[in-house]
């Protein structure tokens, strides 16, 4: 059964109940979770688009914010008694669907639990899936948990 799972995060309610499913597995299987978070080139972009900061602190700005949602994840699920760890990445080299994959080859993840939008049409081809892309591309099972309402 499933002993490591990968668990990438974003900060969104989205990846929230991605993380919820995720450490009910955990609880199942006794397994242990990483928590990764990824800033990419996109992410960079999409925040200097919106506000004005220089490249050095906008990368410090979204640097602290990864690990901010890092540690709040992290004390969710070891409030639970399950074993984690983190990673922070920052690769503007990189996709986040290429880093996720990655890290499930080197980590040897079991599973991939990923929290996805679920958006059709216009807003998906705008904003891409990484989550189909790595459902598509893993060597691992993937679980994707989509929001209720498939917009937040």
């Amino acid at each position: 059964m499933y002993q490591r799972i990968l668990v990438p995060l974003d900060g969104s309610e989205t990846s929230d109940l991605g993380l919820t499913e995720a450490i009910r597995l955990a609880q199942l299987t006794h397994a242990r979770l990483r928590l990764i978070h990824v800033i990419d080139e996109l992410s960079f972009a999409f925040t200097a688009d919106a506000y004005s900061y220089r490249a050095g602190e906008l990368l410090d700005l979204l640097r602290k914010n990864g690990a901010d949602i890092l540690e709040k994840a992290l004390a969710t699920v070891r409030a639970q008694g399950i074993e984690a760890d983190t990673v922070l990445y920052e690769n503007l080299d990189k996709t986040v669907q290429q880093r996720v994959l990655s890290e499930a080859e080197t980590w040897e993840a079991d599973l991939i639990v990923i929290g996805t939008h679920g958006r059709r049409g216009v807003r998906r081809m705008v904003l891409g899936s990484s989550a189909e892309g790595i459902l598509r591309s893993a060597h691992v099972p993937v679980l994707l948990v989509r929001s209720p309402n498939g917009t937040s």
